[in-house]
């Protein structure tokens, strides 16, 4: 195969890892995060944890359990690719609705992934994950709101099985199936 061309298929397989992350992230599916790091790759999410990703993984659903919306917004994204390894730096836009006593407040988070991947069995997936922030804004108290008329009779979305795309998307990944599809180089992915 032209050297050139297997760049571009693991560079397409990386950007789907990517994107599954933020899809795992979002919808709080564990099962699918689970099944986008190398069991022995280290996350640094700043104040919330550093460590194995296996231990990060284990602990996001009392990470996440005070955040009712997070959506995260891939932007920019270079990759390395240098044999079965490579490097990225993924820009991210982060949108947080986060609950407090009763209460709500929003921050906007505008930072980086610096990312270590490694191809292993066939698969790409993350060896290694740091989150950088660059700027942030918090609004409180939250200024979301879903009952306004413009959204009125839109689809909601949720964190977990219960939103929309769980029952009108098949092909997406969900639970462990990303090596399953993505990463088995099936075009369709």
């Amino acid at each position: 195969m032209d050297p050139r061309l297997a760049t571009l298929i693991a560079k397409e397989a990386i950007r789907d890892l990517v994107l599954a992350y933020a899809r795992a992230a979002d919808r709080k599916d564990q099962a699918l995060m689970r099944s986008l790091y190398h069991p022995d790759a280290v996350e640094d999410h700043g104040a919330f944890f550093h460590g194995l990703a296996v231990e990060f993984i284990d602990r996001l659903p009392e990470i996440q359990a005070p955040i009712d919306i997070l959506q995260h917004h891939v932007t920019n994204h270079n990759i390395v690719i240098t044999g079965e390894r490579a490097e990225g730096e993924v820009y991210v836009l982060a949108m947080h609705r986060v609950q407090r006593s009763g209460a709500a407040f929003d921050v906007l988070v505008s930072g980086r992934y610096l990312d270590g991947y490694e191809c292993r069995d066939g698969a790409w997936k993350f060896s290694r994950r740091a989150i950088v922030a660059d700027w942030a804004h918090v609004w409180d108290p939250s200024i979301i709101t879903l009952d306004h008329e413009m959204v009125a009779g839109s689809l909601i979305g949720r964190a977990g099985a219960d939103d929309p795309s769980y029952r009108l998307l098949g092909l997406l990944p969900r639970g462990g199936a990303i090596a399953a599809t993505a990463q088995a180089g099936d075009p369709g992915s």
